[in-house]
């Protein structure tokens, strides 16, 4: 962005904050499924932590059997079923003979119903979020073609593949695209694109690798790759800045800059880019008057102001850039809307994962851990909507996740308790173990790829 936003340790502690919550949420109804299940077919709990507590937990009690605690390492939590071949690896208890009260005692169907289970209550947490967040905030649409002025190619990838600042996208793949969100989303998976310029349409046919070319050239100082173009209308203006100093006032529309003609807010922010660490003219509308007034411009092409409406679509839609509808659910109808949302977001994300996991896209290259989990959060102030919202999300990639047959995973037991039930052999606890080190191995592995893309770029 090209106006004034103080990035401080503030901000990054407010995105930490609601990563910590939205994550120990997720994680404490995941375990809580496998919890509950276990306890119902007669399975003996050891222990239930959030976080895990290698050499030593934060805070611990024992109630009954269980020891319930808060670990320091916050990459997961865990249940710990007594029998059960585990990220413990407690093999001197499975050593011993099988107790009736033990994991490994009960039959297969019951075992499948307790691995099923934490992923089933993060596809259960998701359905109810969402359900409640279209009843208390609604569901908001902005239809594509309700962009006044088109949308601002923010990424430089997507200008080199045809399309240009004022486009108005009217298809992907053939299909009409209802709103923003589904377009931004849509442009991602796509192949091709039909967009409106100039009155003309025109067909763009996108690249394999358009995905992964994004990722290597994206646009550090935006969240999103493509948005709705709009004027140059300031909102707030620090009154210890220069641009202040200058004479710049709330409600000011920037009309040029030098000699230039500005008409959008890109074309401020690529002519500022253009006279780092100078002086400009600018040419301001106040109240029908065009005011002249010079400004300084910092080292990172900036003046210090807040424009109206950019990444607020109420702010949009109140000033006629775009449309924002708003569909509020009654309590009966936010549950199936729910159900819908859910399997909605779930596709989206498993077409996302494939792109990710083909090489030839590139997707690989934007596999990120924490940080990039973390810089989804509203870094500005805390947004209830948005924090639900995400950690719906969240719920639902960490079900599909944890669904991969990866030794390690619930998937991975899911698969071994399957096989059993359909060869009627199953696995010994020595090959259970073994491929217990492996899954774990893998996991670490790709833990540390992740976050080491988000810090290193190693995947570019």
């Amino acid at each position: 962005m090209n106006h004034l936003i103080a990035i401080n340790w503030s901000n990054v502690g407010l995105q930490v904050g609601q990563l910590v919550l939205a994550l120990s949420i997720l994680i404490i109804l995941h375990e809580f499924g496998h919890y509950i299940t276990a306890r119902w077919f007669g399975c003996r709990v050891e222990k239930f932590f959030l976080f895990f507590d290698p050499w030593f937990a934060l805070v611990k009690k024992k109630v009954k059997d269980t020891v319930y605690g808060i670990g320091w390492l916050p990459l997961g939590g865990y249940v710990k079923i007594a029998g059960m071949i585990d990220e413990s690896m407690d093999k001197e208890a499975m050593k011993q003979p099988p107790k009736e009260w033990e994991f490994r005692s009960k039959p297969a169907w019951q075992r499948l119903i307790i691995m099923l289970a934490g992923i089933i209550m993060n596809v259960l947490t998701a359905f109810l979020v969402y359900a409640f967040v279209l009843m208390i905030w609604g569901e908001k649409k902005i239809p594509a073609d309700s962009l006044k002025y088109g949308v601002h190619v923010v990424d430089s990838t997507l200008y080199k593949m045809g399309i240009r600042n004022g486009d108005k996208i009217v298809a992907v793949n053939g299909k009409p695209v209802e709103d923003f969100e589904k377009l931004f989303r849509a442009v991602i998976l796509a192949d091709n694109l039909t967009v409106e310029r100039n009155g003309e349409s025109i067909n763009l046919k996108l690249p394999v690798d358009m995905l992964g070319q994004l990722i290597e050239n994206r646009n550090k100082d935006a969240s999103l790759f493509l948005e709705p173009r709009i004027p140059v209308m300031v909102m707030y203006v620090p009154d210890t800045g220069t641009a202040y100093k200058a004479g710049l006032r709330k409600n000011d529309r920037i009309i040029g800059i030098n000699s230039d003609t500005i008409h959008f807010y890109d074309e401020l922010k690529n002519s500022l880019l253009e006279h780092k660490s100078q002086e400009v003219n600018l040419l301001v509308s106040r109240d029908g008057n065009d005011i002249n007034m010079r400004t300084p411009v910092d080292s990172e092409g900036k003046i210090g102001f807040y424009p109206y409406g950019y990444g607020n679509f109420v702010q949009m839609d109140s000033l006629g850039w775009v449309k924002l509808n708003v569909k509020k659910y009654g309590f009966f109808a936010a549950f199936p809307a729910g159900i819908k949302k859910t399997g909605t977001e779930l596709v989206y994300y498993i077409d996302q994962f494939k792109k990710i996991i083909n090489p030839k896209t590139g997707g690989y290259k934007g596999v990120g851990g924490f940080k990039a989990i973390g810089s989804i959060f509203p870094k500005y102030g805390w947004d209830w909507e948005s924090f639900w919202r995400i950690t719906a999300f969240l719920s639902i990639i960490l079900a599909f996740m944890n669904l991969l047959p990866i030794p390690a995973l619930d998937g991975g037991h899911v698969m071994f308790t399957l096989y059993e039930m359909i060869s009627g052999r199953k696995p010994s606890e020595k090959f259970l173990e073994y491929a217990q080190i492996t899954g774990m191995v893998i996991l670490l592995a790709l833990m540390l790829y992740a976050n080491g893309n988000d810090w290193f770029g190693w995947g570019k």
